[in-house]
């Protein structure tokens, strides 16, 4: 899982070198990269590469497109490191949305948490004057569409492999990303070509070890670790990208991954006495 969030971070942080580039164009690249992996991966593994739960497949290729691209969208407005946070409120829509479409309740620690999440959102808004309404506008909306894309994930359950899942995802990415970035297409130039066809290897390698880690280890365990991808990418963006955080910026990152983190132990205890 380390590996997983360390490899995000790269691929974030490689996403903030390429801001003055149209957003669909890097969406492109980043499905692209990743597409010829899965692709291969596919045929190594000799899979269906339509899959079976065919609707869901799209739905969640969709969600996961549209979410990614307002991601990398916010990235022209907010830091690294907040936008990062910011994108990890998904789970909160996600248990929203089950209640109505995995019958799925709440329990009134969780909501807790989940107030905990939101003030820190509160706290970036109303006090970082780094945080404008565009960018909060742009990350908040991904972090709805990824809420759905988790639904559709547990809707999917077992009935297709992950590669397959993976596999539409990056193949509507590349599609929806070289459509749209056609007429605005700026040649990359020198350095920037590495950086680009970095971005489907980091991305890739991130979720291969993510997977990875749910699969081998407890989940109590595991995904707390995932909010790791918060922290790497704080330190790298400073460090790098020579992003500065206020202490509003630092309090209300805080916030928001310590009720993230608490829903996350709360809920796996919740399973394991179930």
């Amino acid at each position: 899982m380390t590996l997983g969030a360390l490899a995000f971070t790269l691929m974030n942080t490689l996403v903030k070198q390429l801001v003055e580039y149209n957003v669909y164009e890097i969406v492109f690249f980043r499905g692209f990269g990743s597409l010829l992996i899965t692709m291969a991966l596919v045929k190594k593994l000799r899979l269906n590469i339509l899959g079976n739960e065919r609707k869901l497949l799209v739905l969640r290729a969709i969600t996961g497109t549209s979410s990614m691209t307002l991601f990398f969208a916010s990235m022209k407005y907010l830091s690294a490191a907040t936008a990062v946070s910011l994108r990890y409120l998904a789970p909160i829509f996600s248990a929203i949305f089950a209640i109505f479409f995995l019958k799925e309740k709440i329990k009134a620690p969780q909501w807790l948490f989940f107030i905990v999440s939101f003030a820190g959102v509160v706290i970036l808004k109303g006090f970082d004057s780094n945080v404008n309404n565009i960018g909060l506008t742009l990350i908040l909306s991904a972090a709805v569409l990824s809420g759905l894309v988790y639904i559709c994930i547990s809707k999917i359950g077992q009935k297709d492999h992950p590669i397959i899942i993976i596999n539409y995802f990056m193949f509507t990415a590349t599609s929806f990303g070289l459509v749209m970035a056609i007429p605005v297409w700026q040649m990359p130039q020198g350095l920037d070509w590495a950086i680009f066809l970095a971005l489907g290897l980091f991305g890739f390698v991130g979720q291969f070890f993510m997977t990875k880690a749910f699969q081998i280890a407890a989940n109590n365990l595991v995904a707390p670790l995932k909010y790791l991808e918060v922290l790497f990418t704080g330190i790298l963006g400073f460090l790098w990208l020579g992003e500065v955080y206020t202490m509003y910026s630092l309090i209300g990152i805080l916030l928001i991954v310590s009720g993230l983190v608490a829903n996350v132990v709360y809920k796996s205890k919740l399973d394991k006495s179930s």
